[in-house]
């Protein structure tokens, strides 16, 4: 997709399937997915995508977000981001800039591997909040700190919301994370938002009270959701969560819906 000087493209990484009602829930009802049973698959599961996106603007080559990683298992399945890479014509020394929508596992899988930075020439950047809660906390996870300490020497970290080029802005939606971001990429009245983990599925476009079990403040979340997406509704912006496809909110009856692209371009 085009938007003004930059082009965006998904790289992909791998899939998983979630049992919906363990990571989604809607408070004070007691069967949410029975209205949204087409989002599932006929176990009850949520299917989710895993990867990140390839922004180019010039010499700038930028992802956002570096995916799951080489994890394979009974629930998540990666390990193609970086052939992904090359099937679009990147190798890892060519990426200039690696932006974190936040730091779970499951965003900075190929920010490093083996203690090595996987994309050597690259600046890292993330909101300093997240930083500190996943790396520099007394309570920081190991795991997030053996993968994310040795990004230290080539670390930016945002105080605020920011620009990282021309038409890509940065903006902290805290909730998700403490340091949660989205990017979103604009030119003249066209926008497409990269929302990270704002949402997981769709049904929180049509109510944004859906609560993820990784949420660090649902409250917070909400608000973000809400705001987010009534500022996309029955708009040309695209939006692409982290887990789902690029689509645009549409009012039907009265309710939000996230509808689906055909194509990435449309």
């Amino acid at each position: 997709m085009k938007v003004g000087a930059l082009a965006v493209e998904a790289v992909y990484d791998g899939w998983g399937r979630e049992p919906a009602h363990e990571i989604l829930r809607l408070p004070g009802v007691s069967d949410p997915w029975a209205s949204c049973g087409h989002l599932l698959d006929g176990a009850g599961n949520l299917p989710l995508t895993f990867g990140g996106f390839l922004i180019r603007a010039g010499d700038r080559v930028v992802l956002v977000d570096a995916g799951l990683g080489a994890i394979n298992n009974d629930k998540l399945h990666g390990g193609q981001f970086l052939e992904s890479l090359r099937r679009l014509g990147v190798a890892p020394a060519e990426v200039t800039d690696v932006v974190f929508t936040h730091l779970h596992f499951d965003h900075v899988g190929w920010a490093t591997r083996k203690g090595e930075i996987v994309f050597p020439n690259a600046t890292y950047r993330v909101h300093r909040a997240d930083w500190d809660w996943f790396v520099d906390s007394a309570g920081a996870d190991p795991g997030a700190v053996r993968k994310l300490a040795p990004l230290t020497g080539r670390l930016e970290a945002f105080e605020a919301d920011t620009t990282v080029l021309p038409g890509l802005d940065a903006s902290h939606v805290p909730g998700h994370t403490p340091g949660s971001m989205i990017y979103v990429l604009s030119s003249g009245s066209d926008r497409v938002v990269l929302l990270g983990d704002v949402m997981h599925s769709p049904a929180e476009v049509t109510d944004p009270a859906w609560e993820s079990v990784w949420d660090v403040d649902p409250a917070a979340a909400k608000r973000m959701r809400t705001t987010l997406i009534d500022a996309a509704a029955d708009r040309p912006d695209v939006l692409a969560a982290a887990h789902f496809a690029f689509g645009r909110v549409v009012t039907v009856d009265d309710r939000h819906e996230f509808r689906f692209l055909e194509t990435p371009g449309e």
